[in-house]
C-alpha cells in the first residue's frame, strides 16, 4: 500500500509594511483607513508634523518627522505618497532610491516629464510604482463598465461624466492657491479622464475650457473637456468631462446615449462620504450605492422600457489588494506605469488646450 505525499504547503507571505507620507486630507481619509482594511497590509509608520493627529486615529503607529526618516526605516516595504501634488515627484524619487515600492496619490506628478522620470527610476530599481486611481472601484463606474461590455445601449455615441459640487467659499488650502499642482483639472480631472480612457481608450483630440468662477478664486474651479473619437473602435463618439464647485443642483453623474438606448445615473459613489465620516472599508453595506441607474430602451412598437439598474458594489480596498499582490510578485499593479504616464500626457495636453483655446491631439 503506497503512501501519498502530503499536499504542498501554500507559500506564506509576510505582511506588506506601509509607510505613509503626509497625514492631511488624502492620507487621513483615503489611504490610512483603506490600506489598513486589506489583509496582510500593515500601517507601520507615518511621516507627519502632527503626531497627535496620527496617534488619535492609529494608536501605536510610529510617527517620524520627515521623508528621510521614513524611507530609512528597514521595516517599511511600501511608501504611500499623500503629500501636496508638488511634492509627489521628490518624495517618490527618495522612496524609490531607498529601495521601497511606491504608491503616489493622483495626480501622479506635475507634468509628463516628471512622470517619465519616475517610471524610468522604478524600472531601474525594479520596484513597484503605481498611482492611486481609487475611482476605478466606484460602484457606479463598475456598473457602467459592465453595461458597456454587455452593449446594453448598443454602440455608444455620446457620454457625459460629471462631478458637480456646491462649495461656494474659497478655502485657504494648497489645492486652491495659485501654486504648482493646484486647481480642479488635475484634481478631479485626473479621475474623470482616467475613467474615460479606461472605458473608451485614447481620443483623437481633447479640448478643455477652464474658469475661476467663485469670488476670490486663484485657480480654476470649473472645467469642461470634450474628447472627440473620430477613428478607432470607439468612433464616432463624443465624451464630455465636467466638474464645478458651484452646482447647487448637480447634473447626473453619468449620462450615456447609444444606438439602442440610454443610461443615466444620479449621485456619486458613497465611499468618499463614508470615509470622510470616519468609516472604514469592510462589513455589510460597504460600497453599496442605493441610487440605481436607469436604462431607457425604445421598442419597435413605439413604447419605451425603463429599467432600474442596481449598482455593483464598489470597494476602494480592492486597489490596495492589487498593490499588495504586486509587491509580493503574485499579481499585476492596479495602474500600470504606461497608464500613469499617458494620463499625465493628456492632463498636460488639456492645460495647453485651455491656454490656446483649441482642440489638440496627443
Amino acid at each position: 500500500m503506497s503512501s501519498q505525499p502530503p499536499p504542498p504547503t501554500p507559500h506564506a507571505f509576510a505582511p506588506v509594511r506601509v509607510g505613509l507620507v503626509g497625514y492631511g486630507f488624502a492620507g487621513q481619509t483615503f489611504h490610512a483607513p483603506v490600506l489598513s482594511a486589506v489583509p496582510d497590509m500593515v500601517l507601520s509608520a507615518v511621516a507627519s508634523s502632527q503626531p497627535h493627529k496620527v496617534h488619535n486615529d492609529w494608536p501605536g503607529v510610529a510617527v517620524v518627522p520627515d521623508v528621510e526618516a521614513l524611507v530609512a526605516r528597514p521595516d517599511i516595504d511600501l511608501v504611500v505618497v499623500a503629500t501636496p501634488n508638488a511634492q509627489h515627484h521628490p518624495v517618490a524619487t527618495a522612496a524609490l532610491r531607498a529601495g521601497k515600492h511606491v504608491v503616489v496619490d493622483k495626480p501622479f506628478t506635475l507634468d509628463v516629464a516628471q512622470a517619465r522620470e519616475l517610471a524610468a527610476l522604478a524600472t531601474a530599481q525594479d520596484r513597484v510604482l503605481t498611482v492611486y486611481q481609487n475611482r476605478r472601484w466606484d460602484a457606479d463606474f463598475l456598473t457602467l463598465r459592465a453595461l458597456l461590455t454587455e452593449r446594453a445601449v448598443g454602440r455608444p455615441v455620446y457620454f457625459e461624466s460629471h462631478i458637480d459640487r456646491f462649495r461656494p467659499q474659497v478655502r485657504d488650502r494648497w489645492r486652491e492657491r495659485a501654486m504648482p499642482g493646484a486647481g480642479l483639472w488635475v484634481d478631479l480631472g485626473s479621475h474623470l479622464l482616467d475613467q474615460a480612457l479606461q472605458l473608451f481608450g485614447p481620443p483623437d483630440t481633447l479640448q478643455l475650457d477652464t474658469a475661476a468662477l467663485r469670488e476670490g478664486a486663484q485657480v480654476e474651479d470649473c472645467f469642461h473637456a470634450v474628447l472627440r473619437y473620430e477613428s478607432g473602435l470607439s468612433a464616432p463618439l463624443r465624451v464630455v468631462l465636467h466638474a464645478t464647485t458651484l452646482a447647487a443642483h448637480a447634473a447626473p453623474r453619468y449620462l450615456l446615449h447609444g444606438s439602442l438606448g440610454s443610461y443615466v445615473k444620479e449621485g456619486v459613489d458613497p465611499q468618499e462620504d463614508a470615509l470622510r465620516a470616519g468609516g472604514r472599508p469592510g462589513g455589510a453595506g460597504w460600497g453599496v450605492d442605493p441610487r440605481e441607474g436607469l436604462l431607457v430602451s425604445p421598442r419597435d412598437d413605439g413604447t419605451v422600457e425603463r429599467r432600474p439598474v442596481p449598482n455593483l458594489p464598489g470597494d476602494y480596498a480592492r486597489y490596495y489588494e492589487r498593490v499588495r499582490d504586486a509587491v509580493r510578485g503574485t499579481g499585476p499593479v492596479p495602474v500600470t506605469l504606461e497608464e500613469a504616464v499617458e494620463l499625465m500626457a493628456w492632463l498636460d495636453l488639456g492645460r495647453r488646450s485651455a491656454d490656446e483655446g483649441r482642440a489638440l491631439s496627443l
